[in-house]
């Protein structure tokens, strides 16, 4: 009579089902993590108000695509922006500024001129858009 024996068990275990696993749960988390930096406090951006009229009065400050500024309509030097709009904000503190830029203008030219014009003491600072077509 013969007796089977069972198969000696193999002294290496397999780990591709252990790298199936960690593979799906790499996937899973990445799936379900942000990966974006969020701020310690809560942040709710600003809403942009489309059809309602431009307040009237103030100043406009009008950036070209290639960063040439006007004034009010009238072309000015980058030197007279600050100076002329500080004399004005002395004049009328409440006055309102707004910054029309162009809509393939670069941020880099019109970005600092909202500090610049904080710094000189512009209390409203109104960025001009134009919204999106349905």
């Amino acid at each position: 009579m013969k007796l089977n024996r069972a198969p000696a068990p193999s002294r290496y275990e397999s780990i591709i089902p252990m790298i199936d696993v960690v593979f799906f749960l790499l996937v899973f988390f990445l799936l379900i993590g942000r990966m974006d930096a969020t701020a310690p406090f809560d942040v709710v951006p600003a809403t942009a108000q489309t059809g309602a009229d431009m307040p009237a009065g103030g100043a406009t400050l009008s950036v070209a695509r290639d960063g040439a500024l006007a004034l009010d309509g009238r072309a000015i030097l980058r030197p007279q922006v600050v100076p002329t709009l500080t004399r004005q904000l002395r004049e009328t503190p409440d006055l309102l500024i707004r910054i029309n830029a162009h809509r393939d203008a670069e941020l880099r030219h019109v970005l600092p001129w909202i500090a610049q014009l904080q710094q000189a003491g512009a209390r409203d600072v109104v960025l001009v858009v134009t919204p999106a077509r349905p």
